[in-house]
C-alpha cells in the first residue's frame, strides 16, 4: 500500500512538472474562475473572481484517491481535473485526469485531445498504449508498466488499453486547463444530427447499411 501511494504521489508531481503550458500565458498571480455574469462578452477562458475574494478552495479538488467506475462498454473510467473542477487553473494551462481500467481489456478508447498535450504514468497494471502519427500514418505504441511514463503529443490519435487480468489505474498530466476531448468512434458514428451514412459509406468502403448499424450503436451511446 506504501508503494502504490508513492506512486500516486510520484504520478502527480510528475504530471504537474512535465506538462508545459500550452494556453495563453496568464498575466497575473492567478485569475479564480467565476460563472459568466449576464450578458458577458464571450472570453478564450473564464471570468476572473476578485483576487482579494479568493479561498483556499478554489484552488482545490478533493477525490483522486476514489477509484472510477469502470462498468460500462469500454470498462473504464475518466476523472478530469480541469477548470470546471478547480476555478484556480483558469489560466494556468494544466489540467489532471485519474484514468482507471476494468481488468482483460478496459480501454480508453481511440481520442484526441484539441488543446493539450498528455504525459501519462501509471501506478497499477499494465498498460498497452499508442498514439497514430499525422498523415502519412504511423502507429507508435508501448507497453507501459508501472513507473513507467509516455507522452501523446497534442491532437493525435491515442488510446490506452488494459492488456492485464488485473484493475490498472494511471494519471494523466494535460497542458491545458480545457484540454477538450474528441472520441473517435462517437465523433464519426455518433454525432447529433448523424453525419449522412453515404459520406460515411464512401470514406471507410462499407455498405451503407453497415453504417447504419453502427450510427444506430452509437447514437444512445
Amino acid at each position: 500500500m506504501k508503494s502504490f501511494h508513492f506512486l500516486v504521489f510520484f504520478a502527480l508531481a510528475l504530471a504537474f512538472s512535465f506538462a508545459s503550458a500550452f494556453d495563453p500565458s496568464p498575466l497575473q498571480d492567478f485569475c479564480v474562475a467565476i460563472p459568466e455574469p449576464k450578458n458577458a462578452v464571450f472570453v478564450n477562458g473564464k471570468f476572473c473572481k476578485n483576487p482579494n475574494l479568493t479561498v483556499a478552495e478554489d484552488f482545490f479538488f478533493w477525490g483522486l484517491n476514489v477509484p472510477g467506475n469502470t462498468e460500462n462498454r469500454v470498462g473504464s473510467n475518466v476523472t478530469l481535473v480541469n477548470v470546471d473542477k478547480i476555478p484556480g487553473l483558469n489560466t494556468l494551462g494544466i489540467s489532471l485526469a485519474r484514468l482507471d481500467f476494468a481488468p482483460n481489456g478496459g480501454l480508453n478508447p481511440p481520442h484526441t485531445h484539441p488543446r493539450g498535450t498528455e504525459i501519462l504514468v501509471v501506478v497499477e497494471g499494465t498498460l498497452y498504449v499508442g498514439f497514430v502519427t499525422s498523415n502519412p500514418n504511423r502507429l507508435i505504441t508501448k507497453v507501459l508498466y508501472p513507473g513507467d511514463v509516455f507522452v501523446f503529443p497534442i491532437g493525435l490519435i491515442h488510446f490506452q488499453f488494459n492488456i492485464a487480468k488485473t484493475n490498472a489505474v494511471a494519471f494523466a498530466g494535460l497542458s491545458s486547463q480545457n484540454p477538450g476531448v474528441i472520441t473517435i468512434a462517437d465523433a464519426i458514428f455518433g454525432p447529433n444530427p448523424p453525419i449522412n451514412p453515404d459520406v460515411l459509406a464512401k470514406a471507410f468502403q462499407l455498405d451503407k447499411d453497415e453504417v447504419e448499424k453502427l450510427q444506430k450503436l452509437f447514437e444512445n451511446a
